[in-house]
C-alpha cells in the first residue's frame, strides 16, 4: 500500500468534524422531529443536494439493477438503518456516551477483517491504533461517562448497533468502486429516501408537526454537511485509505468536540482531554500508515 496525499489526511480530519457535528444537530433536532421523519428530511435533503450536483457535473446515474441492488445494501447499512437507529437511541443516551458507543465502528471492522482474512490482514500496528483511539475517545469524554452504562440498556445496545452497521458500510463500500463518489453517494440517498420518506408519512403523521425554526436549522445543516457532503468525502476515502482506514474517523469525532469547544465556547481543555486527543490522534496515524512507510521510516533510524 502506497502513502496516501496528506489531502486524505485532511480530508478524513474534515469528515470527522462534519460527522461530529451530527450527535449535536441530531440531539437538537430530535427533540421536536421523530427520528424517522428526522433521517428521511436529512437523507431527502442530502439527496436533492447530491442530485444538482451531478446534473451539474452532467454526470448520471446507473441503469443496471446490480448496481442499484448494492447502493440499497449500502444504505441500509450506512444510512438508512444506523442513522434512524442511532438517533432513535440518543432520545434515550446522553451525547457523551452515545459518542463513545457509536465511535467503536473501527473495532468491528478490525475484528471483521481478523474473522475474513486473518491476522496477516490487520497486523499489530493497525490493531493497537485501533484500541489506542479508542481508549482516546474515552479520556476525551471522560471516564466518569461510561458510569452510565446500562443504565439505558436499549438506548446504549442502539447506538453499538449503529456502529455495528457503520463497519458493515465502510466494508462494503469497495464494491461501489465501479461508481464514482458522487454517483456512490446520490445513489444511496436515493434508496435511503425510497424506504424512509414512506415509512415516515405512516409512522409519524410529520404533517402534523411544528418543529422549531432551530429544530429545522439543525435539520437543514444535518442534511447539507454532515450528509451530502460528508458521503462525498466518504466515498473518496474508501478508496484511498480503506474501510479501517475511514472507519478510524471516528475516533476523531469526539477531538472535534473539544476543539469546537474551544473555538466558540471559550472552553479551555483538561489535561485528560488534551491527553485523549493526542491518544486519538495517534491511533488514527497508526491504523492509517502504510506498513511500507513504516518500515522505511524504521531503516533510516
Amino acid at each position: 500500500m502506497t502513502r496516501p496525499p496528506l489531502g486524505e489526511y485532511a480530508l478524513l480530519g474534515l469528515l470527522a468534524a462534519l460527522w461530529g457535528s451530527s450527535y449535536l444537530l441530531i440531539r437538537v433536532a430530535v427533540a421536536e422531529i421523530p427520528p424517522v421523519t428526522l433521517i428521511a428530511l436529512r437523507v431527502t435533503g442530502a439527496a436533492a443536494l447530491l442530485l444538482a450536483v451531478l446534473a451539474a457535473a452532467r454526470g448520471r446515474l446507473p441503469s443496471d439493477a446490480h448496481s442499484w441492488g448494492r447502493l440499497f445494501v449500502q444504505s441500509v447499512l450506512n444510512s438508512t438503518g444506523a442513522w434512524t437507529i442511532l438517533a432513535w437511541g440518543q432520545q434515550f443516551v446522553p451525547a457523551g456516551l452515545a459518542s463513545v458507543l457509536n465511535s467503536t465502528s473501527p473495532v468491528f471492522v478490525l475484528l471483521a477483517t481478523l474473522a475474513l482474512s486473518g491476522r496477516g490482514a490487520v497486523g499489530p500496528r493497525r490493531a493497537a491504533g485501533a484500541a489506542l483511539g479508542l481508549f482516546g475517545v474515552v479520556l476525551i469524554v471522560g471516564p466518569a461517562v461510561l458510569a452510565g452504562l446500562g443504565a439505558e440498556v436499549a438506548g446504549q445496545a442502539a447506538c453499538l448497533l449503529g456502529a455495528l452497521l457503520y463497519a458493515g458500510a465502510a466494508l462494503y463500500a469497495p464494491r461501489l468502486s465501479n461508481l464514482s463518489p458522487l454517483v456512490a453517494a446520490a445513489g444511496t440517498m436515493l434508496c435511503a429516501s425510497a424506504v424512509l420518506v414512506p415509512a415516515a408519512l405512516v409512522l409519524d403523521a410529520p404533517w402534523k408537526l411544528a418543529p422549531s425554526p432551530r429544530a429545522l436549522a439543525a435539520t437543514a445543516t444535518l442534511a447539507v454537511l454532515s450528509t451530502g457532503i460528508a458521503l462525498l468525502i466518504y466515498f473518496r476515502l474508501v478508496r484511498t485509505l480503506g474501510p479501517l482506514g475511514v472507519a478510524s474517523q471516528s475516533y476523531l469525532r469526539a477531538g472535534f468536540g473539544v476543539a469546537l469547544g474551544m473555538a466558540l465556547l471559550g472552553e479551555r481543555p483538561s489535561l485528560l482531554d488534551l491527553a485523549g486527543l493526542a491518544a486519538a490522534i495517534l491511533g488514527v496515524a497508526l491504523v492509517n500508515w502504510p506498513a511500507r512507510a513504516v518500515a522505511n521510516a524504521a531503516s533510516k533510524a
